[in-house]
Parts: structure tokens; C-alpha cells; sequence
């Protein structure tokens, strides 16, 4: 079975390509097959993973809009990930999409064509677009779970309420299977009594489960996409590698947990029968 995870976050600048790219590759490292997807029409997942998107015919976009097959645009990459990359024409697609009907599962539509083809992956993670546009609610759509970057200054908190409100919307008419497997405190810095403060409340704020450990501030992850590369592969032993390491396997074993949706089924159809 396919695991599919949004990383959203309409707020910008809070680690969301740069969480998309190393568990994506920590993941790889742990042995499974993982298939990441750029839905930002700044491509900035494509370039971090050494692709120009201006050297690219063909994209996520010509998927998303065009009905391409998906396998048609699939890269294999240096980290031991497939991508499905972005260009600047995605930025065309929300328009496009607008008045499409059945324009939230076109993602989710691309994810069940690629099950149905000889290419199976254990993850595919989503890569959002800093906003609570079409692509990001198609992603929404399409996830068995969504995480939340979330950078640990009181301001990047501005918003995510928002995002939450998206998640009910989701839910209630598009993917009733949708849960926020929680918060990923990023570009944390443990010296600073506000990181430490912040940290602390945003369990408490949003009762979420904040993933651990947190992602430290380190210039390491600005110089990673200039090599083409995830930290992962550019600063193996560094703190902010090893920290995406051990999200990674913590987010495996939350993904081997039932969903919820799936077990108030299963506590019905027991009710049912001991009626009976």
C-alpha cells in the first residue's frame, strides 16, 4: 500500500522543500520506494534535486492539466527518489483547474494511474505550494495524512489555523480519510528562550502532535540545493541529516498506525453484530 503525505503550509519560508527532500531521501535510505512531487510553480523541489526546470518539456502541469501519464514524466534522481518535477507553467494551473469539475482529485486521480502501472511506491510525498489554492486542496484530496512545517517563531504560527479550517473543509466533502499526522517544528534554534517557548506551546495551541525531534537552524540546508543534492547526501553526519533520520522513522511508524476513519468503521460494523 501506497503512503501519500501533503508537507503544507501556506506561509512561506518554514522548510517545507527542504523537509519534502530529506525525508524523502531518509526514507529511500530506509529501504523504501519514494516518489516526491512538485506542485510549487517555483520548482524549487525540482532544482534542489539537481534538475533544471527550464531544461523540461514536460511536467507535473501537462499531468495535472493535459491527462499525460504520469510514467511520462517521472525522473529518477542522484538521492535514490523519483520526482515528478514542476516548471513555471504550473503557475497557469490554478486557472486552468478552476473550472474544471472533479478539480481536487486530479492528483489523487495521477496517484491511483501510477498504482494501476508496473510503478508502485511504498511513499509519495507532496510538496505544496505556499497557499490554500486548487493544487494545495488537491494534494489535501489526494493524502492519507498532511504535515506541518512549522518554523518556531511566534509569527510562523499566523495562519496555520487557516490551514486547519482547509484540512475540515477536505474532509467533510473530498477526503473524509484526511488526519494531521502533526507539526514539525523547523529552523529551530534551542539557544533562544523564544524557540524553547514556542516549542513548548505549540502542542498545547493547535492539539496537534508535534513530530520530533525538531530540525535544527543550520546554514548546511541552504547549501544542499546548490549541489543538486538533500542534506542527506551534501553533510551525511551533520545535526539537521540526522534530525530528518529520525523523523523519518518516527513517521514510518505513525504511518503503521490504523487510520481513524477506518476504525470507527471497524467499532460499527462490531456494534452491528453483537445488536444482532
Amino acid at each position: 500500500m501506497t503512503t501519500t503525505l501533503a508537507i503544507a503550509n501556506q506561509k512561506g519560508g518554514v522548510a517545507k522543500t527542504t523537509t519534502v527532500a530529506s525525508v524523502g531521501a531518509a526514507l529511500a535510505e530506509l529501504g523504501s520506494s519514494v516518489l516526491l512531487v512538485d506542485l510549487d510553480p517555483q520548482a524549487c523541489l525540482t532544482f534542489s534535486l539537481g534538475i533544471d526546470p527550464e531544461d523540461l518539456e514536460l511536467s507535473v502541469h501537462h499531468v495535472l492539466t493535459k491527462g499525460l501519464d504520469p510514467t511520462e514524466v517521472i525522473l529518477e534522481t542522484e538521492d535514490g527518489v523519483d520526482l515528478v518535477p514542476a516548471t513555471i507553467e504550473l503557475a497557469r494551473a490554478e486557472a486552468e483547474l478552476l473550472t474544471r469539475t472533479g478539480r481536487e482529485h486530479v492528483l489523487k486521480t495521477m496517484i491511483e494511474s501510477l498504482e494501476e502501472s508496473d510503478l508502485e511506491y511504498d511513499w509519495v510525498l507532496l510538496d505544496c505550494p505556499p497557499s490554500l489554492g486548487v493544487l494545495t486542496v488537491a494534494a489535501l484530496t489526494a493524502a492519507d495524512g498532511v504535515l506541518v512545517p512549522l518554523q518556531c517563531e511566534t509569527l510562523s504560527h499566523r495562519g496555520v489555523g487557516q490551514l486547519l479550517d482547509t484540512v475540515h473543509d477536505v474532509r467533510r466533502f473530498t477526503n473524509r480519510g484526511l488526519e494531521v499526522w502533526g507539526v514539525l517544528p523547523t529552523l529551530y534554534d534551542g539557544r533562544t528562550n523564544h524557540a524553547r517557548t514556542v516549542l513548548e506551546t505549540i502542542s498545547d495551541t493547535y492539539d496537534l502532535e508535534v513530530i520530533e525531534p525538531p530540525i535544527p537552524k543550520t546554514i548546511k540546508f541552504a547549501e544542499a540545493p546548490a549541489a543538486g543534492r538533500s542534506i542527506l547526501a551534501t553533510n551525511r553526519s551533520s545535526k539537521g541529516a540526522q534530525a530528518y533520520r529520525e523523523v523519518s522513522a518516527n513517521l514510518v511508524e505513525r504511518s503503521k498506525r490504523p487510520q481513524k476513519t477506518a476504525q470507527k468503521k471497524a467499532q460499527k460494523k462490531a456494534q452491528k453484530k453483537a445488536q444482532r
